[in-house]
């Protein structure tokens, strides 16, 4: 199992997440789909085209789930117990079919629970291209477990 337990988390520590993900019309078509979000932004060609943009934006909360997605490996993968909250979200820039994504998660803070018998940490999250813009940001809390042994 890759994830952290409790103890593992270090407030300040930054983790640069080895997967990247490219992505294509297709995810954002499916993702629009699935959640119905019919916005023509995401959607139309012709309707991005006149925007300031010039072409369709991929859907944010696509881009915030899939980097969700990226950090959970060395983060929380079989140790979390339950996602608390999502806050903070921004996306100060556009992501555009064919952008590669990538992701840091940074420990801003963590806490025993009040019987301690498991820890709450948040972790801030940082999304950017290929060209390092900044493409997404949220503080993502998670009740994790603790060590087996209480190291």
């Amino acid at each position: 199992m890759p994830g952290l337990y409790y103890e593992e988390f270090t407030v300040g520590e930054t983790i640069e997440h080895d997967k990247r993900r490219t992505v294509s019309e297709s995810d954002n078509q499916r993702f629009c789909d699935l959640t119905m979000n019919q916005q023509p932004l995401h959607l139309d060609a012709e309707f991005a085209a006149d925007t300031q943009f010039g072409e369709r934006l991929v859907n944010g909360l696509y881009t915030m789930s899939l980097a969700v997605g990226l950090t959970i490996p060395d983060t929380t993968d079989g140790t979390i117990v339950a996602n608390l909250s999502y806050d903070d979200v921004e996306h100060p820039a556009p992501v555009f079919h064919g952008d590669t994504l990538r992701a840091e998660t940074t420990v801003l803070n963590k806490r025993l629970t009040s019987d301690e018998d498991r820890g709450v940490v948040t972790m801030g999250v940082e999304v950017y291209k290929g060209d390092d813009t900044l493409v997404c940001s949220f503080e993502r809390t998670a009740l994790v477990e603790r060590a087996p042994d209480g190291a």
